[in-house]
């Protein structure tokens, strides 16, 4: 299993590459299928990050987190099924 700085490298490695995908493998499992999802409140610049692997399902939450230009992201303010969609149940690394 990997730890939770080893997620947060991968997750600062697929941020960097923002708005485009990343290649970076899972630090997990080793798969190429890392995903990142802001969720802001309304007019903010930044917010709350859930990065997982889609192959192992693990990853980590990142609060406060600045949206990069032309990152698209879920408002707070949205009903919790808009809010999570897309956002599989993830095993969360601590």
């Amino acid at each position: 299993m990997a730890t939770f700085d080893e997620l947060l490298d991968a997750n600062g490695s697929v941020y960097g590459a923002l708005p485009a995908e990343s290649d970076h493998q899972c630090p997990n499992c080793g798969h190429r299928t890392l995903r990142m999802v802001f969720t802001t409140p309304p007019g903010a610049g930044h917010g709350y990050v859930s990065f997982w692997c889609d192959t192992c399902l693990e990853g980590i939450h990142v609060s406060r987190a600045p949206v990069p230009a032309g990152v698209t992201a879920l408002s707070t303010a949205a009903p919790i099924e808009e809010r999570t969609r897309g956002i599989p149940n993830y095993r969360l690394v601590t």
